[in-house]
């Protein structure tokens, strides 16, 4: 995917997502879930946008994407502790400089499985889940150039904050910044129970 198509999508889902929450503000103070997440709560999030670059190797303009599941199980002071899985990769395209040569076609991959946890907390506003933690990650990492390829499995270790608004009880949209297979995501969040 060209850095323009990239833009456009990320500019999409911005007017996907200020609609969304335009729309969520004229309904009713009943529509959505007054706390997204609590204790035994199950939210699903899948997102997609720029990935982490886990290796060093020539990285170039990265595309990621991202799933997980986080269940709600603490109270902790004003908010909740979930756990959960995320499973997800990283892939770019890049060049490189050796030799007096410009080498082009590097290819850097990388596959991840990890489990996070989270602090979430919504500030007293309804439909509103904002949050913060971490995560333990095994990468499957994949690299290749002109002189040849690697695989290496490697451990890593993530840090994330990201937000969702809920349109209804059930769906929402979600942004995450950090480093934590992507780099920035946005997406959608599903409210299973």
């Amino acid at each position: 995917m060209t850095k323009m198509k990239t833009m456009r999508a990320y500019f999409l889902l911005l007017c996907i997502g200020i609609q969304g929450i335009s729309h969520a503000q004229r309904l009713s103070s009943g529509s959505g879930p007054e706390t997204p997440m609590t204790v035994g709560s199950l939210l699903i999030n899948l997102g997609v946008g720029v990935g982490a670059n886990y290796k060093g190797n020539n990285y170039g303009t990265g595309f990621g994407m991202k799933a997980s599941a986080e269940w709600g199980l603490w109270e902790a002071g004003p908010g909740v502790i979930s756990l959960g899985p995320e499973i997800g990769g990283s892939f770019s395209n890049g060049s490189y400089y050796y030799g007096g040569t410009n080498y082009n076609g590097a290819k850097s991959n990388t596959f991840v499985i990890s489990g996070r946890s989270a602090w979430h907390y919504n500030w007293g506003v309804s439909s509103l889940d904002t949050y913060g933690g971490f995560s333990a990650e095994v990468g499957f990492h994949h690299y290749e150039d002109h002189s040849g390829s690697y695989d290496q499995v490697i451990p890593a270790f993530g840090a994330f904050i990201g937000g969702s608004y809920f349109v209804t009880p059930g769906f929402g949209f979600n942004a995450e910044a950090g480093f934590d297979i992507t780099n920035f995501q946005a997406g959608v969040v599903f409210k299973i129970q």
